[in-house]
């Protein structure tokens, strides 16, 4: 009865919050119990519903909802203000800003972050960096991207990967400050990437950071590789912290989404109801994935229960739109925005994701690869948030670079041979 009721919540994308495929299953299984029960005596006719009662209360529990229905938003932080933005794309976002911390220091060009995710809340590990770039005289500004954090949600049809690029060109001209420069980092670099290969967005651009990149588009996304040396998952313990997906509703809609047999706009369950269950436990090892080997019982908390956010169907909507859209390589080729790519050595990305932006753009100044830490390189273990920032700077200032030119492009057939 369990396997025909997932059957039917795929069959029907979830509608009316499984509640259809649970009454179909229902009946079904009433109607075969009565049928194996016709011959016995009215006791024994009761046996077969025994475990029709059973399982009916079980997938029950699919269809109840256990959190809010309606957004909650994370509450505001205590050592920033939180700005709300309505963008010319019709997004409202969440903004925070970092002004110099000396004002004799300041940075001539406003710099603008881009956090990964995709559709997630900045960390507080994040927000530790942006303070430590403001300290250094950068006058910083980050955003999360819509539906992510403190930003208002969109209808799910409109999370795309060429919104999240509108958006940056919006928030840009909201920022009236000529050009800007942007540290993007991963799904964050993604956009970024995306938006020099778009002449009209990146003539707002002075200079690119591009951090731990994703796939940049569909060919890339397809691509299977190398990765970086080996990461902390599987060797760091295990999260703790409530999971959501240890309630069947979620657990259900959250895996059978991640399979792809439930859409993002599932009716299952609402977009604000599935951001309100998920928990920093549920990404699992992901977060472990983001550190290297050796830092696998020190890795350290990226945030707090109350800051934490995360939508996963709004996220596996937007990287859908990645993997379905045609190259842009043709179009990156033009690229003129100076632009740095930020490599780690522990990397859990396929490392072609960062060696395809290299290939293809043309404006790739200058490669660091950077040892020890793996895909969130600014962590706060050891003196690693200063030499991300020291690598960012030097970049942004057209100063000598902290490490190696590493790989150029004509390296990359040894860079993808030697470091996996």
């Amino acid at each position: 009865m369990i396997v025909v009721f997932l059957a039917f919540i795929v069959l029907t994308d979830g509608a009316g919050a499984g509640l259809p495929a649970w009454l179909t299953t229902l009946g079904i299984a009433t109607a075969a119990a009565l049928w194996r029960g016709r011959r016995g005596t009215w006791r024994a006719r009761l046996v077969p519903f025994l475990p029709v009662v059973v399982a009916a209360a079980l997938t029950a529990s699919v269809c109840i909802p256990t959190v809010p229905t309606t957004r909650r938003y994370p509450p505001a932080l205590p050592f920033v203000a939180t700005q709300h933005w309505r963008l010319a794309t019709g997004s409202q976002v969440a903004v925070y800003h970092y002004p110099p911390a000396n004002a004799g220091t300041r940075r001539p060009i406003p710099f603008v972050y881009l956090n990964g995710g995709p559709v997630r809340g900045i960390s507080e590990l994040d927000h530790r960096f942006l303070q430590l770039l403001a300290r250094q005289g950068y006058d910083v500004y980050a955003y999360e991207q819509a539906g992510g954090g403190r930003s208002d949600l969109l209808p799910m049809d409109q999370y795309t990967i060429s919104r999240s690029v509108r958006d940056l060109a919006a928030f840009v001209d909201r920022l009236g400050k000529d050009r800007v420069d942007v540290l993007g980092f991963s799904s964050g670099a993604v956009v970024l990437t995306r938006a020099l290969a778009d002449p009209r967005v990146a003539e707002r651009l002075h200079r690119a950071v591009i951090a731990e990149p994703g796939p940049m588009d569909g060919p890339t996304a397809h691509i299977t590789g190398h990765k970086g040396r080996p990461s902390a998952r599987g060797l760091a313990p295990a999260m703790t912290g409530p999971r959501s997906t240890r309630i069947p509703r979620y657990a259900a809609a959250f895996g059978l989404m991640r399979l792809g047999l439930l859409t993002p706009d599932t009716g299952l369950i609402g977009q604000a109801e599935g951001d309100n269950a998920f928990t920093a436990a549920d990404l699992g090892s992901d977060t472990a994935s983001g550190y290297c080997a050796r830092d696998a019982h020190r890795i350290p908390a990226e945030d707090t229960a109350q800051n934490f956010s995360f939508s996963p169907a709004a996220s596996l909507r937007v990287q859908q739109t990645v993997k379905d859209s045609p190259s842009i390589a043709p179009q990156l080729a033009h690229s003129r925005t100076p632009a740095m790519l930020m490599i780690a050595e522990c990397s859990s990305q396929v490392r072609q994701w960062a060696t395809a932006v290299l290939a293809n753009d043309p404006a790739v100044q200058r490669t660091q690869y950077v040892p020890g830490v793996g895909h969130h390189m600014w962590n706060g273990l050891d003196d690693n948030n200063d030499r991300a920032a020291a690598i960012v700077t030097a970049f942004l200032q057209d100063e000598p670079a902290p490490l190696p030119n590493y790989p150029t492009s004509a390296e990359i057939p040894a860079f993808l041979r030697d470091h996996k």
